[in-house]
């Protein structure tokens, strides 16, 4: 847990030096405090810390400092420095004190953290680290984003107390934390850094010839210091960027020691973890063996089975085995992790799902290409070929790639699948799962996409295409171009011949085994409801994953579903 309180020191040539208290306000603690990481002071027992203050030499450099409290920075306020003799000119004075009031993420009190609920209408997305990432705010029960006109430290400030942090380290435009998709629910925010919320700042609702997401505004805030980079270290890489991980593990004798961490199931988010543990952005691989990088001395399995959400602050709140399993435990099997500034973010158009699906009764003999890949349910090996036909829900998938590094598949050329069948070479096994679910959440009917070819469909202006699948082409989505699987390729659909006629789910996720990595994987899954007659199908609340608040959310889970084919 960061430490929350103590005697207020600043550099001073090589030393530290402390601030008389005269005059001393609440306004300077809360300033004080968002520079730490935290977003609110409170009161401090002073008489504690007169003792301490007595038994030091203090050396006094600042007084009669004068913060309004909206400043980012001490250095901001209006202040005093010391002339002459500094050790005695604090009279009647004492070190200046500070206590601050962590945010919930920092808090181990349950109590504590329930009382200090944060926001629930703003959120911050595809930040490398906790305390950073695009601004988004919830309106009318649907989550946009907020253009960067205007946009100061101020009002930044504002966003990063209200989710439980300091004040803004800095005020980020240009989209230099990824576009978002969706609608744009703010323009030219003027904060004037005493606010509660976002929402209490003036604003100007926005309209489509004002902004566009290439201007979406994003914060860095300042977050309490809790030394957790010094507990792991990656060794033997080319950069500092790579190399195998290493952690410090404490023995019950005090003694410390760094071993090795099993490299069996470790994958993607578990290298997102470690990445955002040492400050360097965002994961580019897990890597479940480092013979490669065989640098270092230390050659112990200390942990294994670690398995992390991706949202854990340190390794160490993975789940990992209570005792060391590993089936291949030499060092060259240890997990590694190459890091990365930027990362990719893909994220589908759930209008156009909405827009293009309809019903296919489609004949068996014109179906052996997509059989052999897969693409058909099981029942399909059964029926007479080639008479007969299978019934598909097609729509087409247009997959965006709003993040700020280029999509590129895992596997290298040497690996690519020639398919003679379309005629081109599939980068990725399994790039997105197509799904209809029943209103339990089981799988009735699943398209599998199998593999898949990437290239840049179209692109916004501007930005010119990098990839293409013809002629043993490069393969992988630029940022800001987005790929078009048209609704009439093959494969491009659910088999639902097998289906009831009812109320269902269709799901489509990409990247599901998060097998690339992404800035922010919250945005991957699509969801539509969907009525089936038996003849016709309709979607309607097509949505990505997070673009719902909480409440509409649970409304669509629990839809009963159309009494008619009035969408309203």
């Amino acid at each position: 847990m960061p430490i929350t309180e103590g005697v207020v020191e600043v550099k001073h040539k090589d030393g530290w030096a402390q601030i008389c208290d005269l005059g001393w306000t609440p306004k300077n603690s809360r300033v004080v405090c968002g520079m730490m990481g935290f977003p609110h002071e409170r009161k401090v027992n002073k008489s504690f810390y007169k003792l301490y203050a007595e038994r030091q030499k203090n050396n006094f450099q600042l007084h009669s400092v004068a913060c309004t409290g909206t400043e980012v920075h001490l250095a901001a306020c209006p202040l005093e420095f010391n002339k002459g003799n500094s050790t005695s000119s604090c009279q009647g004075g004492m070190p200046v004190v500070v206590s601050c009031v962590p945010g919930p993420q920092f808090t181990h009190n349950a109590a504590t953290k329930k009382k200090m609920k944060t926001t629930s209408t703003v959120r911050l997305k595809a930040g490398a680290k906790l305390g950073e990432g695009r601004v988004e705010v919830l309106k009318n029960t649907e989550w946009g984003t907020v253009c960067d006109d205007r946009w100061t430290l101020l009002s930044a400030s504002v966003v990063c107390r209200e989710m439980g942090f300091g004040s803004a380290k800095e005020a980020l435009t240009g989209a230099r934390m990824g576009q978002g998709m969706g609608p744009i629910h703010m323009n030219e925010v003027q904060c004037v850094g005493q606010e509660k919320s976002i929402w209490n700042c003036p604003f100007k609702n926005i309209t489509s010839e004002d902004c566009q997401h290439m201007e979406d505004a994003a914060v860095r805030c300042n977050t309490p210091y809790m030394a957790l980079e010094n507990s792991i270290r990656i060794t033997g890489g080319r950069t500092r960027y790579e190399g195998r991980v290493e952690v410090l593990d404490t023995a019950s004798n005090g003694t410390q020691s760094w071993g090795l961490i099993c490299g069996e199931g470790w994958g993607t988010m578990e290298g997102m973890v470690v990445c955002q543990q040492l400050g360097l952005g965002y994961v580019n691989h897990g890597m479940q063996e480092t013979w490669y990088w065989d640098s270092s001395n230390v050659t112990d399995m200390i942990l294994s089975g670690v398995k992390c959400t991706g949202n854990e602050m340190s390794l160490s709140h993975c789940q990992h085995h209570k005792t060391v399993s590993c089936q291949k435990a030499a060092a060259k099997f240890a997990a590694g992790v190459i890091c990365s500034e930027t990362a990719s973010d893909l994220v589908l158009n759930a209008p156009l799902v909405q827009q293009s699906v309809y019903i296919e009764d489609r004949p068996l003999h014109m179906l052996y290409c997509a059989a052999e890949e897969d693409c058909l349910s099981q029942s399909a090996s059964k029926a007479n070929w080639p008479y007969g036909h299978r019934r598909l829900l097609r729509f087409s998938s247009q997959i965006h790639n709003i993040g700020r590094a280029d999509f590129r598949p895992k596997a290298g050329r040497h690996s690519w699948v020639w398919h003679a069948c379309h005629g081109h070479y599939h980068s990725m096994d399994i790039f997105t799962h197509y799904d209809l679910l029943n209103a339990n959440g089981s799988k009735v009917a699943e398209g599998h996409k199998a593999s898949f070819c990437l290239e840049d469909t179209e692109c916004h202006e501007g930005v010119s295409k990098r990839y293409e699948c013809a002629n043993f082409g490069e393969q992988g989505i630029t940022v800001g171009c987005w790929d078009l699987y048209r609704h009439d390729i093959d494969c491009q659909w659910i088999d639902i011949t097998d289906i009831k006629p009812g109320n269902y789910i269709l799901q489509v996720v990409i990247n599901p085994n998060f097998e690339v990595a992404e800035s922010d994987f919250t945005n991957n899954a699509m969801k539509c409801n969907c009525k089936y007659d038996g003849h016709r199908i309709w979607l309607h609340h097509c949505h990505v994953g997070d673009s719902f608040s909480e409440e509409a959310e649970k409304r669509f889970e629990k839809y009963p579903g159309q009494l008619n084919n009035q969408i309203s």
